[in-house]
């Protein structure tokens, strides 16, 4: 999925970076030295994570790929939003001490996901990996920000066609952004 994204993006004229948490071994606990910081919400970034905060600041479109595990999202991409959404990076404070988005310069959200459920049962339980990416992390962009997605239902028993097919519209979904 992430390689069909990359070569729609990259079609469609796109500069690429990519943050592979697994190939990283990215560590999703946040240290209590790091809570501290957090707490203090003065816009400090804790070591090891500068380039992510960076790459962040910079997009105009994120893409997140990811299976979904147990209804939510797999535990390092869910410790990375908390470790790297920080204040001074995804929301910031006003004069008036209200929070206000940070990310306004991100246009495209677009989460692309497996489940091993039929459509019909991710529906009934939820699927709150999607909502805290389309929901939560889009309140730290602007209003105008447009949320797309690309399912892939019942994975444990798709055909090689109709993952190919998959990762076909993914990477056709990625050159028109």
């Amino acid at each position: 999925m992430r390689d069909a994204a990359i070569s729609g993006l990259r079609a469609a004229g796109h500069t690429v970076d990519v943050i592979d948490l697994a190939a990283q071994q990215f560590n999703p606990v946040m240290s209590t030295a790091e809570w501290a910081t957090y707490r203090q919400g003065n816009g400090d970034v804790p070591v090891g994570l500068e380039r992510d905060v960076d790459l962040v600041k910079a997009a105009e479109i994120i893409v997140f790929v990811y299976p979904t595990w147990w209804g939510g999202l797999p535990a390092q991409l869910k410790g990375w939003l908390e470790r790297v959404m920080l204040p001074g990076t995804a929301f910031v404070f006003n004069d008036n001490n209200k929070v206000r988005p940070g990310l306004t310069n991100i246009r495209r959200i677009h989460i692309a996901s497996t489940f091993g459920s039929p459509w019909l049962y991710v529906r009934f339980v939820n699927d709150n990996g999607r909502r805290i990416l389309a929901r939560a992390f889009r309140l730290n962009t602007s209003l105008r920000t447009r949320v797309s997605t690309s399912s892939l239902y019942a994975m444990d028993t798709a055909t090689d066609e109709s993952r190919k097919s998959f990762l076909l519209s993914i990477e056709k979904k990625m050159g028109t952004l």
